[in-house]
């Protein structure tokens, strides 16, 4: 009888993706690949569609248009467009079973470059139609620079079919649900609110896992844990606009991971598409991240809007009404940097950098994979010497900014891997 993993325990899973690179998450069993080094890379079809499409879905939204028009997400749109190179280019390639789509035009003699234009061209028509000054342009330029003939057109006609058939799959996806009006929390360890960013992400149908709840973790400690008294001393002591207990270090990783996730991510995700490796092969990995850090996001902010967990904030200033003899109040206490308008727990930042860390090693068959992000908000570049290096940067990062506790970022690391073992599992295989 098959075995539905659908009921397996997420910690189990991800454990069971962690014990060793096994070749059912994505690598080889038991062997560990040489380290891998990401240089500046040179710009391609899949790195230079990312740019633009990147570009286009952070527009400000619209007030009529597409779903996509009036409320675009960075993450999920992303993905869309780069599932749609993925199976063009895979359609050619062959080697990989393809995510949505299996065209039935000729793919022998057709041109990548043609195929891969094409689907994320189509992609971005069928989501953004108001946006083309934004996208046409790097058309143009593509199809000019490719030779006229048999392969161009093939190549033209794939990508087409392709795009056509992700937007069927991503019709109507759910970011559009009506939502009640928000109601602040006014319990000890309730969101205060504001609201604004992210409710509608729970409804949002995810590309690879069969439910946005599925890696729901268990839930923030209890306000009256010694855990929670710990949490909220470290984030109290490190966090505040007026610590005397964080160095300069721990601030400045506050400020590189403060700039907009929209912007940060595909810049810096970007780098690992442009490396020497094939083109089916960039395509492929730059839609296994976009896929794993869409579907992290999903089921991120479906945990955040089931919790409704109070930020540090609210729980530093009113740490004497959460029953907890070991939090003191700090009514004058405000964190360092700005705190983003959605719920504490689990960390949203956490989820992407753990699945983005999961997938890369998975990716690569091993955790040794080096390169440099750089941040708009601290004009500095830092460099990681391992997959895992990033979430440990990120964890210091939103504690030292006061903006989320430690067991938010701990869990929130959790559900990140586990949804990227769950799509490397399952999702781009070989054929």
């Amino acid at each position: 009888m098959k075995r539905s993993f659908v009921t397996m325990n997420p910690m189990v899973w991800m454990l069971f993706c962690m014990m060793s690179i096994a070749a059912g998450c994505g690598g080889s069993a038991g062997v560990e690949a040489e380290p891998v080094v990401i240089g500046a890379g040179t710009p391609n079809a899949v790195s230079a569609w990312n740019e633009a499409a990147t570009t286009t879905v952070n527009q400000p939204n619209a007030a009529a248009g597409t779903p996509e028009e009036m409320q675009s997400v960075y993450a999920v749109d992303l993905a869309s467009v780069h599932v749609a190179m993925y199976d063009a280019a895979v359609a050619i390639a062959g080697g990989h079973q393809p995510f949505y789509v299996t065209p039935r035009a000729r793919a022998d003699g057709a041109s990548p470059e043609a195929a891969i234009a094409a689907a994320a061209y189509g992609v971005l028509r069928g989501l953004f139609p108001s946006r083309a000054a934004f996208y046409q342009p790097v058309y143009d330029a593509q199809l000019a620079a490719l030779p006229d003939g048999d392969a161009k057109q093939q190549g033209l006609a794939l990508g087409a079919e392709v795009a056509a058939g992700v937007l069927a799959a991503r019709a109507n996806d759910g970011r559009m649900t009506p939502l009640a009006p928000f109601v602040a929390g006014t319990g000890p360890g309730q969101f205060r609110g504001p609201a604004l960013v992210g409710r509608s992400y729970p409804f949002i149908r995810p590309f690879a896992l069969d439910a946005a709840a599925q890696f729901r973790p268990a839930g923030a400690p209890a306000l009256v844990s010694a855990q929670y008294a710990a949490d909220y001393a470290e984030t109290r002591a490190l966090g505040g606009s007026a610590s005397t207990s964080r160095s300069a270090e721990q601030a400045t990783a506050a400020r590189f991971h403060s700039e907009p996730p929209s912007a940060f991510w595909p810049r810096n995700l970007r780098r690992f598409v442009m490396t020497e490796r094939p083109l089916a092969e960039q395509a492929r990995l730059g839609a296994l991240l976009w896929v794993t850090h869409a579907d992290a996001t999903i089921a991120c902010f479906e945990a955040k809007y089931h919790f409704l967990a109070w930020r540090p904030f609210s729980a530093i200033n009113l740490g004497d009404t959460d029953g907890n003899d070991a939090t003191a109040a700090d009514a004058a206490w405000t964190p360092l940097l700005p705190t983003p308008p959605h719920p504490e727990y689990p960390a949203a930042h956490a989820c992407v950098a753990a699945a983005v860390a999961q997938a890369l090693r998975l990716h690569f068959g091993t955790a040794r994979v080096s390169y440099d992000f750089d941040s708009k908000a601290s004009a500095s570049t830092q460099h990681y010497a391992d997959v895992e290096a990033l979430l440990t940067d990120v964890t210091t990062a939103r504690i030292a900014g006061g903006m989320h506790f430690r067991s938010a970022l701990v869990d929130g690391a959790v559900l990140g891997r586990g949804v990227a073992a769950w799509t490397s599992n399952r999702r781009f295989q070989s054929r």
